[in-house]
């Protein structure tokens, strides 16, 4: 593709130099003259360059692009993009924001294929996975090809593929989005995490239908406080939905039952250039509401009402907390005309969600379950749920429960106090300690547990069993997920969270395989 057209939406060019051998050095302000040379290639790694290729230069967290400009030279790169002034040998175009230039060239070179697909995008701190796979199932049902973009995974048309973040850098998920269409696929679900809005990964993906989950404690060490990190969500809906060729015919689905949902939704509605909002919530005055709900271990049962009609449901889905998530994925059933026969199958039809409270099958009669609740708030809506559920049984609870490293160190007594009201047992150990050392983490954990649960218990102890509520330490994840499994008899419940889907675990600067589901599994053996 020509540069000249790579370079059409690009914003802000500050400078283009011209250094090539045989040829008088040109520069010039802004985008001058430029040379328009075929570009075969886009890439943000100079590692992987190709002849002919254009490399754009990023500051990351743990390396900058700038630094590896001779690399990506050395391998062919016939056009370098910077945002610092650079004295090579090439042709040098200097931008104010090479990452806000990647996106806008790697959607010319892949044909802004989002233009071309119906792209509905899921962000919130909590269920953005789980609604995504409801939507996608109930898209199914309406006959659509589906595609989907999110934490666990990218996937399409049967094949699945892995995904190393929520949502993919600027120029990997356009050419995801190109495959997607090339493959039929005319519909995406797309799960829009904070750091792919503030570090422009969405720009130019042009999103159809926009959902909001939720907001609670997260990603603390990137945005610094809760208004920061509030203001980043929202500007999915009030920037990129009212920009671009599909600005005139989007929708959101909002969940009012969240503080900032609710003020999101007053703000949306009221703004000047109509956007249809559908708002969801437990209460009848929102446009999609549940009622006669009644929770279990292997589901949930009730009705949902909705402007276009009423339907009952039975989701294999457990816990209050995917109610939400229910909720949400019917609005944008709602959003796009499908009748509540298709959404009800959809909803009935989407199963087991690696990592979302995932049930680990036993003869032993004990309720195990995987999910990824790594923040105080999904971990208090999943052990909520299952308090509600046990009381109307027979059975404790147990939780293997940790805190990741070199992430927000605020949130680790608020995981420990957590675990502690609702736990009869809470076994404290190591999630991915990453460079930190992990009794460190766990002596932040403990300050927390100690405001509810008194009882420290040593590991000889529990071969008495659990006399009064308590905690135990044991650093070993996967020693920590067998002491759950034995500690536990018929009819207890054993939460096993913090990583869910995750294969892998973070030790100093190595990554060793590890997945929960697969220790749970040989531990009941």
């Amino acid at each position: 593709m020509k540069l000249s057209i790579l370079l059409e939406s690009v914003p802000e060019i500050r400078r283009v130099s011209i250094v090539k051998e045989g040829m008088e050095h040109q520069h010039s302000a802004g985008r001058g003259r430029l040379p328009d040379y075929e570009i075969g290639s886009i890439h943000y790694r100079a590692q992987e360059v190709k002849p002919d290729g254009l490399f754009v230069a990023i500051k990351g967290f743990k390396a900058d692009g700038h630094d590896f400009i001779d690399e990506a030279l050395a391998r062919g790169a016939s056009v370098i993009l910077t945002q610092e002034p650079v004295n090579k040998e090439s042709v040098i175009i200097e931008v104010e924001n090479t990452r806000r230039a990647l996106a806008a060239i790697s959607a010319n070179f892949y044909g802004n294929a989002s233009e071309k697909l119906f792209i509905i995008g899921i962000t919130g701190t909590n269920g953005k996975t789980t609604t995504a796979y409801i939507i996608e199932s109930i898209l199914a049902e309406a006959g659509f090809k589906v595609g989907a973009i999110g934490t666990i995974n990218y996937r399409y048309s049967g094949r699945v593929f892995p995904n190393p973040m929520t949502t993919p850098e600027s120029l990997d998920l356009q050419r995801i989005l190109a495959e997607m269409h090339e493959n039929g696929i005319t519909h995406v679900v797309l799960e829009v995490s904070s750091h792919a809005i503030d570090l422009h990964r969405i720009d130019c993906c042009r999103i159809d239908i926009g959902v909001f989950t939720n907001l609670t404690r997260e990603h603390l060490d990137y945005h610094g406080d809760m208004d920061s990190y509030w203001f980043c969500k929202k500007r999915l809906f009030t920037e990129h939905l009212k920009t671009g060729p599909k600005k005139g015919h989007i929708s959101a689905v909002v969940n009012c039952d969240d503080k900032r949902g609710k003020g999101l939704y007053n703000l949306l509605s009221e703004a000047s250039d109509i956007m249809p909002v559908i708002s969801t919530g437990s209460t009848a005055d929102k446009m999609i509401w549940p009622d006669n709900i009644k929770y279990s271990l292997t589901g949930i049962t009730g009705r949902i009402s909705t402007e276009r009609g009423i339907f009952n449901f039975k989701s294999p889905l457990a816990g209050e907390h995917n109610l939400e998530n229910i909720l949400s994925a019917t609005g944008v059933g709602i959003a796009l005309g499908l009748s509540p026969a298709i959404i009800k199958a959809g909803i009935e039809k989407a199963g087991r969600i690696p990592g979302r409270l995932e049930f680990i099958p036993n003869k032993a009669g004990k309720f195990v379950f995987v999910d990824y609740a790594h923040t105080p708030d999904a971990l208090e809506h999943v052990l909520s749920s299952l308090k509600s559920i046990k009381d109307n049984e027979i059975g404790g609870i147990i939780c293997v429960v940790g805190c990741g490293g070199d992430r927000d160190r605020g949130k680790r007594p608020l995981m420990g106090e957590i675990a502690g009201r609702f736990c009869d047992l809470t076994i404290i150990t190591s999630d991915n300690p990453r460079t930190e050392d992990p009794m460190g983490i766990i002596s932040r954990i403990i300050e927390g547990i100690k405001q509810t649960s008194s009882k420290e218990y040593i590991l000889p102890e529990l071969a008495n069993g659990i006399q009064e509520r308590g905690y135990v330490i044991e650093p070993d994840r996967r020693k920590a997920i067998k002491l759950s499994i034995t500690s536990a008899g018929p009819g207890d419940i054993i939460l096993i969270a913090g990583k869910g889907h995750e294969t892998y675990q973070l030790i100093g600067g190595e990554t060793f395989h590890f997945d929960d589901r697969e220790e749970a599994r040989e531990a009941l053996q």
